[in-house]
């Protein structure tokens, strides 16, 4: 059977930028809100970085649309160090790895297979170029990989249907599900697309924040790297959103130099170039000094204590939920206590994404967004906007060894617990 194809005008504001704005605004006018919306990280800027960009202040020019030789051979070598060997006439750097997914879209003609559930962006960014979306259900251990199975079966009745399947999208680890996907999974997916002439695209954004460097990481570029396009960004990472900063590898090769002239050739209608002095920023960044692994890896250990803890607090409450591994998210499942959130007037994911902020005082994004069925109970919980409402705060979640009893994140771990037994056992009052 063909997976369901997305509907809908392409033309309408992003959810979870939506959602942020909505929150900012309540948030003003004194509502006492803990947000888990919006998957923003702003922990302190390391003051060298700061430094960097001030050195790059008079780079005013425009210069290569790629990016310039230093900041491309400093993006190859990161990509070296992770056993990706890259030449940097592999590499273009952009502003944010979102207008590269975007000219890979623009670029690659066929329908997009996405895992079900997956980022908000994806399908929205194909429907602006009429690609048509296909979401393929990911393995109940992890998200951010279809099912090898059910991959290979939407594709062959896609094109029964008269379709033409051509790019497939994962992210590791996930977006929404915080987990990891095993080294086995992504074999099996890249021998998939192998067999069926599948171009994939890797979106390796969260890939430093892994929670324990014991866990094993496999890009589909070791495995199949003739058809595998990694993108990657410095706004996770290092909380560098406002900057814009993402980098793409692409393949060694006929394929991968073909797709790289063809998304230079959309950049430099869209784009042109990435800022200069965030090209001086992202060279140093990317050369990775100890004082960015220091930082990098301090996060990720600071987002796995905090989502941990939230995790725990949901599989309380009754919820069924993947243990995280990455990133800052988690997407919990709350079809075992139905019958009570029924008793509240929440029978879907749109009803508990506005009961959960407008009763209880927690802002989510219903899992309708990500792709999900609208009727299913589950959200996208985004955990790094707990770490404080400025940079002292986060500066001494960041420090601390338990940051989950830093008072300000403890007191935001109570207001969960209470939310949350209140919305599937009643006890307590609401917020409201």
């Amino acid at each position: 059977m063909v997976a369901s194809l997305d509907v809908g005008h392409p033309f309408r504001q992003a959810s979870n930028l939506a959602l942020n704005e909505v929150v900012a605004r309540r948030k003003a006018a004194g509502e006492p809100l803990v947000h888990l919306g919006f998957g923003e990280s702003l922990l302190p800027v390391p003051p060298v970085v700061r430094d960097w960009l001030a050195d790059g202040a008079g780079r005013t020019a425009y210069g290569p649309v790629a990016g310039d030789s230093a900041v491309r051979t400093a993006v190859a070598g990161y990509w070296e160090r992770r056993q990706l060997p890259t030449d940097p006439e592999q590499v273009v750097v952009a502003p944010g790895s979102k207008p590269l997914l975007m000219a890979l879209m623009a670029v690659v003609d066929g329908d997009v297979l996405l895992p079900r559930p997956s980022w908000v962006t994806y399908a929205p960014q194909a429907r602006l170029f009429g690609r048509p979306v296909h979401h393929v259900p990911i393995p109940a251990g992890h998200g951010g990989t279809p099912a090898p199975d059910a991959l290979r079966e939407t594709v062959r009745a896609v094109r029964r249907h008269g379709g033409r399947p051509r790019l497939l999208i994962l992210t590791s680890p996930d977006n929404p599900t915080g987990t990891l996907a095993p080294p086995e999974a992504i074999r099996q997916l890249c021998a998939v697309a192998a067999d069926e002439d599948l171009l994939i695209v890797s979106d390796e954004i969260y890939r430093d924040l892994v929670h324990s460097p014991d866990l094993p990481f496999l890009s589909p570029a070791e495995v199949a790297g003739d058809r595998t396009v990694v993108t990657t960004g410095l706004s996770k990472t290092l909380g560098l959103g406002g900057w814009r900063i993402g980098a793409a590898r692409f393949p060694d090769g006929p394929l991968g130099a073909q797709l790289r002239t063809d998304v230079l050739a959309v950049a430099s209608e869209v784009w042109s170039t990435l800022a200069g002095p965030m090209q001086v920023v992202a060279t140093r960044v990317f050369e990775e000094p100890p004082v960015i692994t220091t930082h990098v890896r301090a996060a990720a250990v600071l987002h796995g204590a905090v989502t941990r803890a939230v995790h725990q607090i949901v599989t309380t409450a009754g919820a069924d939920c993947r243990a995280p591994a990455g990133g800052f998210y988690l997407y919990p499942d709350f079809a075992p206590v139905r019958h009570r959130l029924r008793e509240r007037g929440v029978t879907d994911a749109d009803s508990l994404q506005r009961h959960l902020l407008d009763e209880l005082g927690v802002a989510v994004l219903g899992g309708h967004h990500f792709g999900d069925s609208p009727t299913a109970l589950r959200f996208r919980i985004a955990t790094s906007l707990l770490h404080g409402g400025d940079d002292a705060q986060r500066d001494l979640a960041l420090r601390s060894p338990a940051p989950e009893r830093v008072p300000h994140i403890a007191a935001a771990l109570a207001h969960l617990t209470h939310a949350f037994g209140t919305l599937t056992t009643g006890e307590g009052n609401a917020t409201r």
